[in-house]
């Protein structure tokens, strides 16, 4: 193998096999970002990744004398353990499967539904901020309080002999 096909960690894992901390400490800080965010976009939690980086380090520690140049570069070999965590804890989060089914569907609307009402109600609100107070309270007490006409007039009749002035 000549020096251009060589392993640029090579020297520093064979360190890391011989249990050398400083060596340790240099191949952490080098590796540790890019596990992280691997470990962080196949997780999708922060904490998690980062009790996969560690683990992923302890292994390398333990293992790091049986690693050959040349089978695989040490990038792809560090790169394949998170990975293995990785997918380890994954199947750790499948839910297992429910015995029995309800009897009953859930009764909340459907989330599409649910987005389509807030929209809905964005607008209304964005609608009766841009009215005079007068017509808002009619539309308010008419509509949204199910009020009669009738009874919207008579409650703003109401509202205006209780003023204390």
């Amino acid at each position: 193998m000549n020096e251009r096909e060589r392993d640029p960690d090579a020297q520093l894992v064979a360190r890391v096999g011989e249990q050398d901390p400083a060596a340790v400490r240099t191949l952490v800080s080098r590796k540790l970002p890019r596990l992280l965010a691997l470990a962080t976009r196949m997780l999708g939690d922060r904490m998690e990744a980062e009790d996969v980086a560690q683990e992923t380090f302890v292994r390398i520690w333990k293992q790091a004398s049986h690693w050959k140049e040349g089978e695989a570069r040490f990038d792809t070999w560090i790169h394949r353990v998170a990975l293995n965590l990785c997918y380890d804890r994954l199947r750790g989060r499948r839910e297992d499967p429910v015995a029995e089914l309800p009897d009953e569907a859930d009764p909340q609307p459907l989330p599409d539904l649910q987005l389509d009402a807030r929209v809905r109600d964005e607008r209304v609100r964005a609608a009766l901020a841009g009215l005079p107070a007068r017509q808002r309270e009619a539309l308010v007490l008419n509509y949204i309080r199910s009020c009669s006409l009738n009874q919207a007039l008579f409650a703003r009749s109401t509202q205006k002999n209780w003023r204390v002035t």
